[in-house]
């Protein structure tokens, strides 16, 4: 397949005005999710919800890797080894984390709207990887590389380990909410987002395009008012909360 750049370049601009639109409903009208969503309606059970949502983003892109001919040895090994990475997340989030979740119901409109953005996001990030990015030999060497790949990973552990945290906070069959402890929480109210936020900054590090940086504005614009809200939350619930001064940092609590 040649490369779509004006279809990369349209998709990418979308993420960036889609972001930057979603930021500003989003300071205006919460989303509607989780704790903050009512029961009632058409909704989807949490765990079937969270697998259908995430998985376009693992499939597409895994499509588009093996419909490449392997006569052409276009892929490269640096592509592919950065898509496998984006991958990767959502490997862990549709086949794991979303069979692990505990969370509510998830209302039908969200997991729609998911499983389009997850789709149109798997065949950007595959097909600029794939068919349009060409990296120097020498990548395996390159300092921002290395960076990225790290800053990926070690948000990719803050989030698995704050959202096992979060899994903990509860007995089965019990509603009630608790402050999360430990981790980066001790830090930050929404550890787990800001382990996504991390990830995805740091897979737009080592990819380096207009892409990869599109998304991962457009994850600080989605989740980032989630995690302040989270913190609101938190400081309604519990008229002692923070009890550390640690957790200062007001975008990301």
């Amino acid at each position: 397949m040649d490369c779509r750049d004006s279809v990369v370049s349209c998709l990418s601009w979308i993420l960036i005005t889609g972001g930057v639109a979603y930021l500003l409903h989003q300071t205006r009208n919460h989303t509607k999710y989780g704790r903050y969503v009512s029961a009632e309606g058409r909704c989807c059970p949490a765990k079937l919800g969270w697998f259908l949502q995430e998985v376009p983003a693992f499939l597409v892109p895994l499509l588009l890797l093996l419909a490449e001919d392997p006569g052409t040895n276009r892929t490269g090994t640096g592509r592919t080894l950065l898509l496998c990475t984006f991958m990767l997340h959502y490997f862990h989030r549709s086949f794991i984390y979303a069979f692990l979740t505990r969370g509510r119901p998830v209302p039908l409109p969200i997991v729609l709207y998911a499983a389009i953005f997850c789709s149109l996001n798997g065949f950007l990030q595959g097909h600029h990887l794939l068919h349009c990015a060409r990296f120097q030999h020498t990548w395996l060497t390159d300092a921002r590389m290395a960076a990225g790949f790290l800053l990926f990973l070690l948000g990719m552990a803050v989030n698995i380990h704050s959202d096992h945290i979060l899994r903990s906070l509860r007995k089965p069959g019990e509603t009630v909410y608790r402050i999360p402890r430990g981790g980066m929480f001790e830090f930050v109210s929404g550890a787990n987002f800001f382990g996504e936020m991390l990830e995805w900054f740091g897979y737009a590090v080592a990819v380096c395009s207009l892409p990869s940086f599109a998304f991962a504005l457009f994850t600080v614009c989605s989740i980032g008012p989630r995690a302040y809200q989270h913190h609101r939350d938190y400081q309604q619930r519990f008229k002692d909360y923070p009890r550390s001064r640690k957790a200062v940092i007001p975008f990301i609590l």
